[in-house]
């Protein structure tokens, strides 16, 4: 059983993931949806699949994480826990607040700034959470366990892939602009998880 220590733990860790799965929600269907902004990773892929085929992005965030999270289910056990919670709570956020995605009247540029600002702010709570928002950067963790690559470059190496496919369905204006809101969703999150890896902040 948990003491009380570890519950306010659990409680606590829980309230940051919704916090920052709503503040993705909101960030992606506020301010990237309306012009068509995309983001790297999985919620990236979510959205080029939304913007050509109508797709919602959050089902087909979960539909590909599938196979990674399988994987990670027999390879690594404790990755698998740590992410799979991030992984539904982040998605049922972004189909969730999809209903308000014409809500935003901000021009590109802004939007992209405070869509970048609220969704790096979210990924960033969620990894102090040990959550991670989908697969890509689940298998970037993988293939730097198994084969001992650098995880930050792997991830890179993914997200400029996505980007790169993307460029084809959004357009060149949205992809500037694109490159400027991935640009501010690098900055909050890396701003809020600096002191992670140094053990400056835990749960446990």
């Amino acid at each position: 059983m948990l003491d009380d220590n570890g519950g306010r733990n659990m409680i606590r860790k829980f309230m940051i993931l919704i916090t920052g799965s709503m503040l993705i929600g909101i960030g992606i269907n506020l301010y990237f949806v309306p012009h068509h902004f995309l983001d790297g990773g999985m919620i990236g892929i979510g959205l080029i699949v939304h913007y050509w085929l109508g797709f919602k992005p959050g089902l087909t965030i979960i539909v590909l994480s599938i196979p990674l999270y399988m994987i990670a289910f027999f390879k690594d056990r404790a990755l698998f826990y740590n992410s799979i919670h991030g992984l539904w709570l982040s998605s049922f956020m972004i189909d969730f607040f999809y209903q308000w995605h014409e809500a935003n009247v901000l021009p590109a540029l802004y939007s992209g700034l405070v869509g970048g600002t609220l969704v790096g702010i979210g990924i960033g709570l969620m990894l102090r959470a040990d959550s991670a928002t989908g697969g890509t950067d689940l298998l970037a963790q993988l293939i730097g366990k198994s084969f001992g690559y650098n995880v930050g470059k792997l991830i890179f190496m993914i997200d400029s892939v996505v980007l790169l496919i993307g460029w084809s369905i959004i357009g060149l204006e949205s992809f500037l602009y694109s490159l400027f809101a991935i640009s501010a969703v690098g900055f909050f999150t890396t701003i809020l998880t600096h002191d992670k890896d140094s053990g400056g902040y835990s749960f446990h």
